[in-house]
């Protein structure tokens, strides 16, 4: 006394004469695809946070430092960066993680707060631009310390408008030049990730006077944070944007 199910399970494991070339209807359904799993965003958690309310506080704080925060994708379902973009200095952290969720960037942001200490953390990270990933649907938890004390602030860019933190989106260009598209990043260590930004942040630009981002971050804030920071800066002529940097 078993149902239909049962026995096609039994068949489709061959415990019968039978298969499952056998039964039309089963040849004709075929297997089901497995859901792909999707983190739910609080769409919450834009409110008095949106571009629009970006540009006002700007307006009104004129000069703060903007930090520009991504993710960047691997293969799908498996490692993900997180990127931390300092807009003034073009200087970028990466940080890898298991899964893309959004306890995975608060574990980071708090991290840094400790090894900072607050009142650096809290000079760095004063304003925090993402975008509408599910990774970042907990702005409480980022910009709040464990005693409640704010330590940033976080705003979102429109939907489908990465060109609101460009800056961040041409930086990982770099990236990509080292970890083409598509290329998983499940092989990959944090100190894979930290010897690639090494080599992208010592690489001199052009738009800041062929100076690299860790040559103008440590003229801002000084060489002892970049330390703390685990960025270190690599000799011009050692500099490498290919693949071969990992391998």
């Amino acid at each position: 006394m078993v149902d239909e199910l049962t026995l096609c399970n039994y068949v489709d494991m061959g415990l019968f004469r039978a298969r499952n070339i056998d039964m039309p209807r089963v040849v004709r359904m075929g297997k089901r695809k497995k859901k792909k799993v999707q983190f739910k965003v609080d769409k919450k958690c834009r409110i008095v946070r949106t571009y629009q309310d970006f540009l006002k506080f700007m307006e009104e704080h004129p000069g703060v430092p903007v930090v520009e925060m991504d993710s960047l994708e691997g293969r799908v379902g498996g490692k993900v960066l997180l990127t931390l973009h300092f807009t003034v200095p073009q200087l970028m952290l990466a940080f890898i993680r298991d899964a893309n969720t959004s306890q995975s960037v608060i574990d980071i942001f708090n991290r840094l707060y400790r090894e900072l200490q607050p009142a650096v953390f809290c000079e760095l990270f004063q304003v925090l631009l993402g975008d509408n990933g599910s990774e970042f649907s907990n702005p409480n938890s980022i910009e709040f310390d464990a005693e409640g004390m704010r330590r940033a602030w976080v705003f979102y860019c429109d939907p489908q408008a990465p060109y609101q933190k460009g800056a961040a989106e041409n930086n990982h260009t770099l990236i990509r030049r080292i970890i083409p598209k598509g290329t998983s990043l499940d092989g990959f260590t944090q100190e894979d990730i930290t010897l690639m930004m090494n080599h992208i942040n010592s690489y001199r630009r052009p738009n800041l006077g062929n100076k690299s981002p860790c040559d103008i971050f440590t003229s801002l804030y000084g060489e002892d944070v970049l330390k703390k920071m685990g960025v270190e800066s690599i000799p011009p002529d050692e500099v490498t944007l290919h693949p071969s940097l990992l391998k």
